[in-house]
């Protein structure tokens, strides 16, 4: 059985089960805590009625601190396994591991919002990002589809097919930080039939003045008002790029591989990488949330807080 105390002790495991180090786990563990005791106070019963015995009365249950919680639900995120398999990994049922899962998930997001790691969600809020420098921000645009089961509902089944991938999806629009690599803003979740360009249109999201933003080809005439939109040039049919066409596209290329790296980094979370089997409305976008904050978390402790960053930040 997985325990928190056996764990610790060998950090190559840890990172591998959670995606956290110890250091960036201790530092989620007083937040979580925190939310936790906020959601389920001590006075108060799962279902919200009043204690008729002090706590720590009954039968002890396995996820006995705010560690093995914590740890539990970040090893669900990371590696997604079956709800048996997750039971069996901490000494659970099925039942009482389904029932942790969605009781810690909600605690989890709220925990990296407090530490201030989760994505704007608000379109409109966008407007007020600043970065590290105080100087106008270099944003980049893409869109990420996930798969998901087949809904029952032809209706649904339309909604969220995406003919690009052939499989039932759904996506998110993200903005990424070219110089922090932190994920700035995630859209609500859409079908993967919808076009990034049509998700773009519907969220009308406000940028901060002075704004650079890089997109690809697929958001073609996606221009917001008051913004620098930098995008490569598209070969038109039967026609040839110049050379400096070229090499313009070759130089965009290198700048937008650093969103590549901030959706690979998002994706480490396999809940967003495998089929999702949770059908509960909602639920598919609160884990893109979470996967968003755990990158934006790791990020901060792993290039934001380096020397070679923080030279190159003194020197820019």
């Amino acid at each position: 059985m997985t325990t928190y105390s056996k764990l610790r002790t060998n950090p190559k495991q840890f990172l591998a089960m959670t995606s956290l180090t110890v250091t960036e786990f201790d530092k989620l563990c007083p937040a979580f805590q925190t939310e936790y005791e906020k959601t389920y106070p001590a006075r108060l019963t799962q279902e919200g009625r009043p204690r008729q015995r002090r706590v720590g009365g009954g039968r002890t249950g396995q996820l006995k601190s705010i560690e093995e919680k914590l740890l539990f639900i970040l090893t669900y995120h990371k590696t997604y396994p079956t709800q048996t398999v997750q039971g069996q990994l901490f000494g659970l049922s099925q039942s009482h591991a389904h029932e942790w899962i969605y009781r810690l998930m909600p605690i989890l997001q709220n925990a990296l919002t407090r530490l201030g790691y989760s994505p704007i969600r608000d379109p409109h809020a966008v407007r007020k990002y600043q970065t590290v420098e105080q100087s106008a921000p270099r944003l980049m645009i893409d869109g990420t589809e996930r798969r998901r089961q087949r809904p029952k509902q032809a209706e649904k089944q339309r909604d969220f097919y995406s003919g690009k991938k052939k499989a039932h999806t759904e996506k998110n629009l993200m903005l990424g930080d070219e110089q922090t690599h932190q994920v700035t803003y995630l859209s609500a979740t859409y079908g993967g039939r919808l076009h990034d360009k049509s998700i773009a249109d519907q969220e009308s999201i406000r940028y901060p003045p002075h704004t650079t933003l890089t997109k690809d080809t697929g958001f073609q005439g996606y221009e917001p008002a008051g913004v620098h939109t930098i995008q490569p040039k598209k070969q038109l049919r039967g026609q040839w790029l110049s050379a400096a066409d070229r090499v313009a596209n070759r130089l965009i290329a290198q700048a937008r591989i650093v969103m590549e790296h901030i959706l690979a980094g998002v994706k480490r979370c396999r809940i967003v990488k495998d089929v999702l089997r949770m059908t509960t409305e909602g639920i598919s976008d609160m884990v893109m949330a979470i996967a968003c904050g755990l990158h934006n978390l790791r990020n901060d402790f792993r290039r934001l807080a380096s020397p070679k960053y923080r030279l190159n930040s003194y020197f820019r």
